[in-house]
């Protein structure tokens, strides 16, 4: 198991990096994604941060990779924010898609989709033929999501998913240790949004590649 959605003290996760990474490793995950809530205020900060973590870590059996989750930016916005991560040394971006239990601003995943900078849109909520269409397009990733209230709506994510062919992760979305779900019950999870084993190895699969 990989994870590339987490969060630490540097957004609204209660660990600090070196023990969301130890308490990832004790949970079984090969490798995780820390990927703090950022918009143009802190986004820089997180990253700095973080590299000084990744720069004096070393660990041959874990790995770690370095990145934000935009969070209720402006759609007109996401792409700049996107871009000036990369090139601060963000390894992964991943949106902050347009759940069903937060009022995030429509034209989110349309403006995540379009972007070059953007590798994954997380807990896209009520997700468009369209928009998974372009997902296909243009190689981004759709995430099923273990977290509550986001996995409602895992289902119609998978559906569509399958349906147009587009990449799909399983991610935590981690902010406490209890988050990082075994390997049984995210294969269980993927399961009840409708795919099957085979489809979950997949996803697995698609997460490895990231590291």
């Amino acid at each position: 198991m990989y994870d590339l959605h987490t969060h630490t003290t540097f957004s609204d996760g209660v660990l600090i990096p070196a023990e969301l990474i130890r308490r990832a490793e004790n949970s079984g995950y090969k490798g995780i994604a820390i990927t703090d809530h950022a918009d143009f205020s802190n986004f820089e900060l997180i990253i700095e941060n973080q590299l000084k973590l990744k720069e004096n870590y070393t660990n041959d059996k874990f790995k770690l990779i370095i990145g934000i989750e935009i969070t209720h930016v402006i759609p007109e916005k996401i792409d700049l924010l996107a871009k000036l991560a990369k090139d601060k040394g963000a390894e992964v971006i991943v949106v902050h898609g347009e759940t069903i239990v937060e009022p995030v601003s429509k034209g989110t995943n349309l403006a995540a989709l379009k972007s070059k900078y953007v590798d994954i849109l997380a807990h896209p909520g009520i997700i468009t033929d369209e928009e998974v269409k372009l997902a296909v397009k243009n190689k981004k990733f759709l995430e099923i999501t273990t977290r509550k209230g986001h996995s409602l709506t895992n289902g119609h994510v998978f559906n569509l998913a399958k349906k147009f062919g587009a990449n799909l992760l399983i991610n935590n979305d981690a902010h406490v240790p209890t988050d990082f779900v075994s390997y049984k019950m995210a294969q269980n999870i993927v399961i009840g949004a409708g795919g099957s084993i085979e489809d979950f190895k997949k996803m697995v699969k698609n997460a490895e590649k990231f590291f």
